[in-house]
């Protein structure tokens, strides 16, 4: 049974589209039913114990579940990707979407946004049937889908950008948690980075443990909606002493808000630090946005540290209690 949304936010007005002044629903609560042994029962608890001897706590309550919303993305009228995302700072989300997969290399490259919730049956019949023209002819259904919670974001790209995207054009289905789904292709899957690695202009020495700890306690602090729902990931950076926060229910996508955020702002950033573990995915993005450390509090796999060695990226992990792991020593390293 569902009941009320929580964590309200707003979108804030911006320079470059129309934004939805409405509240955005980050999380909703949700009626569960808790069952546990009493503490004074869990002791010595053995496989050969007979469970059903145990009295057991039954306990009705209220928990908040993190909203994982399908966003549809649309470039200059053609339908290019949905993801599931959390569903705010939509803008950042694109934005960092489309840098991240190599279709522009500005902000600039965006000349005007909106986003639009289907939140009624007539808002997706009339969006379902749209999509119907170019991805599937004979679908018609649409009901199903008022059981999500769904938004468009419409893109307009420049003319040259817009050409490009034809060009490459390809349809995505995404999972929360996924990097790669509806690829094909290994040169799509596995590119090379090189470009990018060319274009580094300065050197940025290894994060301290200390500065590290420092930001670690910040986004602990200021993750709110992950502290609600204990489901979202955040990726988080600090820029002119201030630390800023991006969290989503997939890892890839709260760093993709970071990649928007930092396009838009023309910002400098040194250092990511994902609350995730470090998957290729992640690595490839951070070569993509010139990145010189990225750092999460779990482990990275081995392909992303030989990605990372390859390309110069720093790459720690394990950051957690009075620790970090460093895997890669320098961020300049000659390719192989």
């Amino acid at each position: 049974m569902m009941a009320k949304d929580s964590t309200d936010i707003t979108y804030k007005e911006s320079e470059q589209g129309i934004v939805s002044t409405a509240a955005v629903p980050l999380a909703r609560s949700h009626l569960t039913q808790k069952h546990n042994y009493a503490p004074n029962n869990t002791l010595n608890l053995t496989l050969s114990d007979n469970q059903h001897s145990k009295p057991v706590s039954v306990e009705n309550q209220s928990a908040s579940l993190a909203i994982e919303a399908a966003v549809a993305i649309v470039i200059n009228g053609i339908h290019y990707a949905v993801l599931m995302a959390s569903p705010n700072q939509l803008e950042e989300l694109a934005l960092g979407f489309l840098y991240s997969e190599g279709l522009i290399e500005h902000s600039r490259d965006l000349l005007d946004w909106e986003v639009t919730q289907l939140s009624d049956a007539a808002k997706l019949k009339a969006f379902t049937q749209d999509a119907a023209e170019t991805i599937q002819p004979n679908h018609s259904n649409f009901e199903h889908l008022l059981d999500y919670d769904t938004y468009l974001v419409e893109l307009v790209l420049s003319q040259r950008r817009h050409q490009r995207i034809q060009a490459q054009k390809r349809q995505l289905a995404g999972r929360t948690g996924c990097g790669m789904c509806g690829i094909t292709g290994l040169n799509q899957a596995l590119p090379d980075l090189s470009h990018y690695v060319l274009n580094k202009k300065t050197k940025t020495a290894k994060p301290s443990l200390q500065s590290l700890l420092s930001i670690r306690a910040q986004v602990d602090a200021m993750q709110h909606t992950h502290q609600l729902t204990g489901a979202v990931h955040a990726a988080a950076s600090l820029h002119k002493d201030q630390l800023y926060l991006f969290e989503d229910v997939g890892r890839h996508n709260a760093l993709d808000k970071l990649i928007g955020w930092q396009l838009r702002q023309k910002a400098e950033v040194d250092c990511v630090v994902m609350t995730s573990r470090l998957s290729i995915e992640l690595v490839q993005k951070a070569i993509r946005m010139q990145l010189p450390w990225l750092v999460g509090m779990s482990a990275p796999t081995s392909t992303a540290v030989r990605v990372a060695e390859r390309y110069g990226l720093g790459l720690a992990g394990f950051l957690r209690d009075d620790r970090v792991t460093y895997y890669t020593n320098t961020i300049h390293k000659k390719l192989k």
